[in-house]
């Protein structure tokens, strides 16, 4: 069916996707008939279309990653491995640090890696130290999730509404984020073991830790200095979330708790992480709708499909001769 699609584009250049659908549809090929959204998805991918982008759905591959050398240009964020308490509950412990100073900024001591549990720890970090310019994790929950565009969470969501930018390791290469990782080798070894009785005595020691870390512990690769003598809080406060405008859309539509936009009458299925967000929604060629959040383009979709077709990857790696450790 791909190549049928590509051929009739070829033979018929001004033909969109519509046309090439009824195309197909009068062939009588015996074959289910795609939707006009996944005809032009097809286009698309073979460079057929003016937008001239290659669509294809999410798959983890990380993204660029940088190596800035002033504070709160980069922030680094991971689950410690969880591990019992001697009253036999697992902690997780949610680690936050200043990439270029080292200083640790969190260490949180939580029940689980739920999203809601993430989401107070990052709003209490950003009320104490500013907002970074980006934030590296792995694609992991709740950092990232696998079933929604580009790998988005809640939790990235927020942070991109916050204008802070998203970087993530590629799977399976936690040395990605090394200088993360060996914080979290020190930390197993003196905060850990023997484990705390109770999360309240394990987040005392996590607290001592972390004060020792930043303030008393000579660093080699800092030259023998403390973080804390390097690190300074963000020049950018947080003050919550700016407010959503799409002046060049057609029209800005609130995602429901379900992650759908009621559009025309019907409902096009999206994904609960945009939950209560303000996407911008324009038509780019007949009967073919973009959507939008923020200044990324997520999908389109057509008059006839509720299913959004998933945009190229805004998130995806690019060329760096730039070492990510």
């Amino acid at each position: 069916m791909e190549s049928r699609i590509v051929q009739l584009r070829r033979e018929h250049p001004s033909w969109g996707a519509p046309k090439i659908r009824e195309k197909i549809k009068r062939l009588g090929l015996g074959v289910s008939l795609p939707a006009i959204s996944t005809v032009h998805a097809v286009l698309d991918r073979h460079g057929l279309v003016s937008r001239g982008r290659r669509r294809h759905h999410f798959k983890a591959e990380g993204t660029s990653l940088s190596r800035p050398d002033q504070p709160n240009d980069l922030w680094c964020a991971d689950y410690k491995g969880e591990f019992m308490l001697a009253d036999h509950r697992y902690c997780y412990p949610l680690t936050i640090t200043d990439f270029a100073s080292r200083y640790l900024l969190c260490c949180e001591g939580l029940q689980s890696t739920r999203e809601h549990f993430a989401f107070s720890v990052f709003e209490r970090t950003f009320k104490d130290y500013g907002l970074p310019r980006a934030i590296r994790s792995d694609n992991g929950v709740p950092f990232a999730s696998i079933s929604a565009f580009f790998g988005l969470s809640k939790l990235s969501v927020w942070w991109l509404r916050l204008g802070i930018t998203l970087e993530r390791i590629k799977p399976a290469h936690p040395e990605q984020n090394g200088r993360h990782e060996r914080m979290h080798l020190t930390l197993k070894k003196e905060a850990t073991k023997p484990a705390g009785k109770n999360f309240l005595q394990q987040q005392a020691r996590f607290d001592a830790f972390t004060r020792v870390y930043n303030h008393e512990r000579p660093h080699q690769a800092l030259n023998m200095r403390y973080p804390a003598e390097l690190y300074r809080p963000s020049a950018r406060p947080y003050t919550g979330l700016p407010a959503l405008e799409y002046p060049f859309h057609d029209r800005t539509v609130i995602v429901t708790e379900c992650g759908r936009l009621c559009f025309g009458g019907r409902k096009i299925n999206l994904s609960q992480v945009f939950a209560g967000q303000a996407v911008g929604v324009r038509e780019i060629t007949d009967h073919i709708w973009l959507i939008s959040f923020m200044h990324y383009d997520l999908g389109f979709f057509d008059d006839q499909c509720t299913r959004v077709e998933c945009a190229p990857n805004p998130f995806s790696a690019k060329v760096s001769t730039m070492s990510p450790v």
